[in-house]
């Protein structure tokens, strides 16, 4: 019996991309373009144009959308933080209207999460952080074999820890959030320059601070892997790394937290693409973790 593609949608705040994905979890066909829009309309069309660009008229099985937070239950209007266009935004009705297709929603780094335990390095674990440091920072926390959803869908915003006291104000109106001194929107307002550019120095502070709301994290939940995607993360490469576990290390002083592994996600820049497939597959009814 041939099985149908799926459609896979990423909204982020530096981009928009969308893909067939295969059922085993391979990327047929990819297209992207910039977020950037006048008003919420115009860049809805655009992700519309997307997704019909690589859909090619084939019939899938249905989409599942990775988008950045937060947002209501089971994304019925999200608002995202980076996203000023969309308030309350009814997107994933609109996008199951336009396409004719039945569409599931979530956070994106949930959704990376559900792609990691899917066809990644966190297969067959049932206990795991899946983090992404890119434009924002965000996270997907799978415990006992699922993916936490919390009362309206949002656990998971990892960005919003406090990781320094008296530190920037954040976009969501606190201070001192980890996406506020660690993202890669706070490291270009913060250097003047782009996040891809940072010093050395940057990068290892960026490092220090993910690795403090990693030992938080872990320390709460009892979690034994994290995996860190998003451009930011994979772009600043062993330095970053190596200063994320150091920290980590230094504040997980428990027996069952001295020996987490923290790697990058194995999926790399598929994985958002990937995760929002799972998102399809994972409201299913099917378990991706």
């Amino acid at each position: 019996m041939l099985v149908k593609d799926i459609l896979a949608v990423d909204v982020g705040a530096t981009k928009l991309a969308a893909a067939r994905v295969t059922s085993a979890g391979v990327i047929k066909k990819r297209a992207s373009t910039p977020t950037q829009s006048s008003n919420g309309e115009e860049l809805f069309e655009k992700l519309l144009s997307l997704s019909e660009e690589v859909l090619e008229g084939i019939e899938v099985e249905g989409c599942g959308v990775g988008s950045a937070g937060p947002m209501t239950n089971n994304g019925e209007e999200i608002s995202p933080l980076n996203i000023p266009q969309w308030r309350s935004f009814p997107l994933r009705a609109k996008l199951s209207e336009a396409l004719g297709l039945p569409v599931a929603l979530d956070n994106d780094a949930k959704a990376i999460a559900l792609g990691e335990g899917w066809v990644g390095a966190a297969s067959g674990q049932k206990n795991y952080l899946a983090m992404v440091v890119s434009t924002g920072i965000g996270g997907g926390f799978v415990i006992d074999g699922k993916l936490l959803g919390g009362e309206m869908g949002n656990a998971g915003h990892i960005g919003h820890i406090n990781v320094e006291p008296d530190g920037p104000l954040c976009a969501c109106g606190s201070s001192g959030c980890l996406e506020a001194v660690a993202s890669g929107g706070a490291i270009e307002k913060e250097t003047g320059m782009p996040a891809a550019e940072a010093s050395e120095e940057v990068k290892i502070r960026c490092g220090y601070f993910v690795g403090k709301a990693v030992s938080i994290a872990v320390n709460l939940l009892n979690i034994r892997i994290v995996l860190i995607g998003g451009s930011v993360a994979l772009g600043y490469g062993s330095i970053f790394l190596n200063q994320v576990r150091s920290t980590a290390a230094s504040f997980c002083g428990l027996d069952f937290t001295k020996n987490i592994q923290i790697d990058f996600t194995s999926l790399k820049d598929e994985a958002p693409l990937i995760g929002a497939a799972a998102v399809w597959l994972n409201a299913k009814g099917l378990d991706q973790c």
